[in-house]
């Protein structure tokens, strides 16, 4: 890849103003982690160890949301800059370019989930853990970028589009709820396979349907599955 390419990106982001407001979100997931709940559970007798898997689920799902946003806006901004029409005529391909921009996205959700699942505190997780977890999670960032272009036209389709997709979330949070096959009905959400490995650790992999390794591993193909139809769907819509 074009290294002048590859410098002219991290310019484009770093001077981005979405980027700079978007990164403030995983630093205020983690701080309502680490001081708020505690503050709310000492001063209301909420109990947090007993909800404990929810609580990291909810603020660990959210941060791929926040970059799957960004990527997305991204992508769209380029469309109608036809960026991407235009990188047909130079020595860079299309799968390059934005295998660039996801990849960029996929290592800047890792980072922010890792960041608030080790900052919130809110259950004792590994390094490895918490290194694992984050990146299953994130996995979700790319893909929800990709079908906010596959669906959307324009930022504003591309608005409504990403509240959809972030309603997803509620999916893997039911589904907590839920330790027998009950509990498959909801698969279908990326978060789900996140979110169950997270409760697995917390609750024990004994209480639950599946171990933690099976939720892993099971996760881990199935998101990258999605990604790559996505990816696929995106470039036929867009008639890349």
């Amino acid at each position: 890849m074009n290294s002048s390419f590859v410098l002219s990106e991290f310019k484009k982001w770093s001077r981005d103003p979405l980027m700079k407001f978007m990164l403030f979100y995983p630093i205020i997931l983690a701080i309502i982690g680490r001081f708020l709940l505690p503050y709310i559970a000492k001063n209301s007798g909420f109990n947090i160890e007993q909800y404990a898997d929810i609580i990291v689920v909810v603020l660990t799902l959210m941060t791929p949301i926040i970059f799957g946003a960004l990527i997305g806006f991204s992508i769209l901004d380029d469309r109608d800059d036809k960026i991407l029409t235009s990188i047909k005529v130079t020595p860079l391909t299309i799968h390059q370019f934005l295998s660039f921009r996801l990849i960029m996205g996929l290592i800047l959700s890792w980072v922010a989930c890792a960041f608030v699942m080790w900052f919130s505190d809110i259950w004792s997780f590994s390094a490895g853990a918490i290194i694992a977890i984050s990146l299953l999670a994130s996995l979700a960032s790319p893909m929800s970028g990709l079908l906010i272009n596959a669906l959307a036209k324009n930022k504003i389709e591309g608005f409504a589009i990403m509240k959809g997709t972030g309603a997803i979330i509620i999916f893997p949070i039911i589904a907590l709820f839920f330790i027998d096959k009950k509990e498959l009905l909801f698969s279908f959400a990326p978060g789900f396979w996140p979110a169950k490995a997270i409760s697995s650790i917390i609750r024990g992999s004994d209480v639950l349907l599946l171990s933690y390794n099976q939720y892993y591993f099971i996760g881990l193909i199935y998101v990258l599955a999605l990604n790559l139809i996505i990816y696929k769907i995106f470039l036929e819509r867009a008639k890349i």
